[in-house]
């Protein structure tokens, strides 16, 4: 009973101490509310004055901004003011300019409507007097035409026809005179220049023809080269393209056929299996491979030769090829890779004696008729295929444009077109390098005459010196000097127009006067 009562007093303390606690808590708590309430009072007023003196300065500082706003909008409005006033001024001035200037050209206008006045008065006068001039100058026409017997139209024609005879004469034998001191001194100085160009070159002369001749070691051999049933000579002319020509011929095969190149091919297979024995079409094949590579050797060698010989450098290596080609091309029997070394020291000599590129000559020489090596295969001429190949290997525009011009086929740029031309002529044109088929030669000498004789007032007209100079006779008493000269003119401009003819041709024109009397008993 003790025990439960004391419990009870424990338990009755312990709820009076929590209340004594909870009422010591509420008394801090309503202490430090009031700290606080008075604190955040404090904190608003102090926001309130400076929200006041914050309100105060922006109301100030707006004052201040108005007051300069309202300056600057015055100062502003003053200088536009003044500014406007400046340009009424220049206006008003501009004004009083023109005013003034139209007033001048009012001015003008009158004076120039007073002269056009004046100025047709005058024409009126003038028309009046060319009139009265006319009709005088037609009366001293008639009196003239009474005296003189022909009227003004016919003596008009006489006086310009008298004066453009006498022009033309005078013309002439200016032109002669002329041309007489130029080429004294020009062939001079051209006799010089080639006779040291044709002193340092001498080159040799091989003929070489369209065909080529195998020998045999006996006539049985052209039976091996038919074969059973033809069949070896068929893959020799299918595996070369040449024709194989077997006659009657004592031990020799002829080899024909235009492209000199297949030609070699074919005579050094047939010399090859000839010299093996074993003809038949397996072999056969065998060794024109084994020539084709053997003149393709030879092509490049050949073409590395001739550049090495004339010292030039820098040549492309397919150009070198299409020289070497020309070992087997031919032209008027003569040979070409020969022909186009002979050029290129010839142009090289004559560069040299007028001071100019020797190396630059020697290399459009050398390469002057490079196009010739695939003519047969490509379209066009082989001045413009050869310039198309040096265009296509990188070659100078001055070595291409010479290449095209040096048969006058593009115009002429520089003078190594030129340099090359005359080396071209010299070299062709030199006894023994080319030749002719008879027939071509004869028909060349009739073309010349018939040019000839296509003129008035000739006599006659003989081609001498194998076609290489034209003797053209005139009658004096239908020609005079001055004509026989402008004659030789004509009739070279019609040969470089209507024919095709290796080296020059020297037309002479010859007028003779001749003196017949009788003797009579």
């Amino acid at each position: 009973m003790d025990k439960y009562i004391l419990l009870s007093f424990l338990i009755g303390l312990c709820f009076a101490g929590c209340g004594i606690a909870f009422w010591l808590k509420g008394k801090i708590l309503a202490k430090r509310f009031g700290a606080a309430e008075t604190q955040a009072f404090e904190i608003v007023e102090r926001a309130k004055i400076k929200a006041e003196n914050f309100l105060k300065e922006a109301e100030l500082e707006a004052k201040d901004r108005l007051i300069k706003l309202k300056s600057d909008f015055d100062t502003e409005t003053k200088e536009t003011g003044a500014e406007l006033e400046k340009q009424e001024r220049h206006l008003f001035q501009k004004e009083e300019k023109l005013d003034k200037k139209i007033e001048q050209i009012e001015e003008k206008a009158l004076s120039l409507t007073r002269r056009e006045h004046s100025l047709k008065n005058k024409e009126k006068e003038i028309e009046k007097n060319e009139k009265s001039a006319l009709s005088i100058v037609e009366e001293q026409e008639k009196k003239l035409e009474t005296i003189a017997g022909m009227t003004f139209r016919e003596a008009k024609e006489f006086l310009l026809k008298s004066m453009e005879n006498e022009a033309k004469y005078e013309s002439v034998k200016f032109l002669k005179q002329i041309e007489a001191e130029t080429k004294e001194a020009a062939d001079k100085k051209a006799k010089e220049i080639i006779a040291t160009a044709i002193q340092r070159y001498a080159g040799d002369y091989v003929s070489q023809r369209t065909v080529s001749v195998v020998g045999l070691p006996n006539d049985e051999m052209k039976g091996r080269i038919i074969g059973r049933e033809g069949r070896n000579i068929r893959s020799l002319e299918a595996a070369t393209g040449i024709d194989f020509v077997i006659d009657d011929t004592p031990e020799a095969v002829v080899l024909s056929g235009f492209n000199p190149v297949r030609r070699e091919v074919a005579r050094l297979s047939l010399e090859a299996l000839i010299a093996d024995g074993r003809i038949h079409p397996g072999r056969i094949e065998e060794v024109v491979k084994k020539a084709e590579e053997e003149v393709e050797q030879i092509i490049k060698e050949a073409g590395e030769q001739a550049v090495f010989d004339l010292g030039i450098h820098g040549i492309h290596k397919e150009l070198i090829k299409y020289l070497g080609r020309l070992k087997f091309r031919t032209s008027y029997a003569q040979n070409v890779l020969q022909h186009s070394i002979e050029v290129g020291s010839l142009s090289g000599v004559i560069a040299s004696e007028l001071g100019l590129n020797p190396k630059l000559a020697k290399r459009i020489g050398l390469l002057h008729d490079i196009g010739k090596s695939i003519d047969r295969e490509v379209e066009g001429t082989h001045a413009l295929i050869g310039a198309r190949l040096a265009k296509k290997s990188g070659e100078k525009s001055i070595v291409i444009n010479a290449i095209a011009a040096h048969h006058e086929e593009t115009p002429v740029s520089s003078v190594y077109d030129w340099i090359v031309q005359a080396a071209d002529s010299i070299s062709g044109a030199r006894p023994g390098a080319r030749k002719e088929i008879i027939e071509n030669y004869i028909k060349r000498l009739e073309d010349l005459e018939g040019i000839a004789n296509s003129f008035d007032g000739i006599s006659n007209s003989y081609a001498v010196q194998a076609g290489r100079e034209l003797r053209v006779l005139v009658e004096s008493g239908n020609k005079s000097d001055e004509d026989a000269f402008l004659l030789s003119k004509e009739i070279v401009k019609k040969i470089e127009e209507t024919m095709t003819f290796p080296g020059q041709i020297k037309v002479m024109v010859i007028r003779e006067t001749r003196a017949i009397e009788y003797a009579n008993k």
